[in-house]
C-alpha cells in the first residue's frame, strides 16, 4: 500500500485530503507543520511513496521542506498552497516539487494528480492492462473478467466493485467507502444496495467468489488470498 505524508497546518484541509486518499486505498500520515513533515519523512523515508506539502506552514515552510528532501531523495512532491502568483509556482518547481495545486481545489482532482504522479514514478506499481489473480484474469483495457478461461458477464457496478477490491487485496472496504467510490457522494439511495451488488458479484464468481470475496462482519468486504 502506498504511504503518503500530508502536511498542512489547517486541520480541516489536512483531514479532507487524508480522507479522500484513504478512500482510494492510500495510507496517510498527517503533519501539522513543516518541521513535523520533515521529521516524518526522515522516519519513513524507506517506506514512502509521495508527500503533499502546504507552502505556508509554521517552522519550515513547504519550499524549505522540499529542498531538504531533495538533498537526499527523489520522492514525488506535490505543493499545496492558497497562493496563485507565478512567482510561487516557479519557486515551487525550483525547490524540486513535481506538481503544484492551488487552493481552493477539488479533492477528487488532487487524488487523480497523486495517481498520475505515482504512475510516472512507479510504472510497475499500478494495475497493468491485464493481471491474473489465481484463476481469475482481470483486463481493464478490454473491460473483461475471465474465470477458468470463461468470460464473466458483470454489470458496470459489479465490475467496478471487483476492480476496487483487486487494486488493494486484503484491504477491508466499508459499505460507505464502496458507496462513495462506486456510486458517488451524491447517491441518496439505500446503503444496502452495496450488499446486494456484492452478493450478486460473489454468485457470478462461483467458488472463486466464495473463496476470495470475504465479508468482514460489522465492517465491510475484502478480497483475500489472490
Amino acid at each position: 500500500m502506498d504511504r503518503i505524508i500530508v502536511a498542512d497546518d489547517e486541520a480541516r484541509i489536512r483531514k479532507l485530503v487524508a480522507d479522500f486518499l484513504k478512500k482510494d486505498g492510500y495510507e496517510v500520515i498527517e503533519a501539522e507543520d513543516g518541521d513535523e513533515a520533515y521529521r516524518l519523512f526522515e522516519e519513513n523515508r524507506n517506506n514512502l511513496s509521495l508527500i503533499i506539502l502546504d507552502i505556508m506552514m509554521p517552522g519550515l515552510n513547504g519550499w524549505e521542506v522540499c529542498r531538504k528532501i531533495r538533498e537526499s531523495s527523489t520522492l514525488p512532491v506535490i505543493m499545496l498552497t492558497a497562493r496563485s502568483q507565478e512567482f510561487d509556482e516557479l519557486t515551487g518547481y525550483e525547490s524540486g516539487a513535481d506538481d503544484y495545486v492551488t487552493k481552493p481545489f477539488s479533492p477528487t482532482i488532487l487524488v487523480k494528480r497523486v495517481e498520475a504522479l505515482l504512475r510516472r514514478a512507479n510504472p510497475g506499481s499500478v494495475m497493468t492492462n491485464e493481471r491474473q489473480f489465481s484463476d481469475l484474469i482481470f483486463n481493464d483495457d478490454a473491460h473483461e473478467v475471465r474465470l477458468d478461461g470463461k468470460e464473466i458477464d458483470l454489470t458496470l457496478k459489479e465490475y467496478n466493485i471487483l476492480k476496487k477490491f483487486l487494486e488493494a487485496p486484503g484491504r477491508v472496504f466499508s459499505r460507505e467507502q464502496l458507496l462513495d467510490s462506486i456510486w458517488g457522494f451524491d447517491f441518496t439511495g439505500d446503503i444496502r444496495t452495496v450488499d446486494s451488488h456484492v452478493a450478486r458479484l460473489r454468485t457470478k464468481l462461483g467458488e472463486w467468489g466464495n473463496s476470495h470475496l470475504k465479508t468482514v462482519y460489522g465492517i465491510g468486504y475484502k478480497i483475500e488470498d489472490c
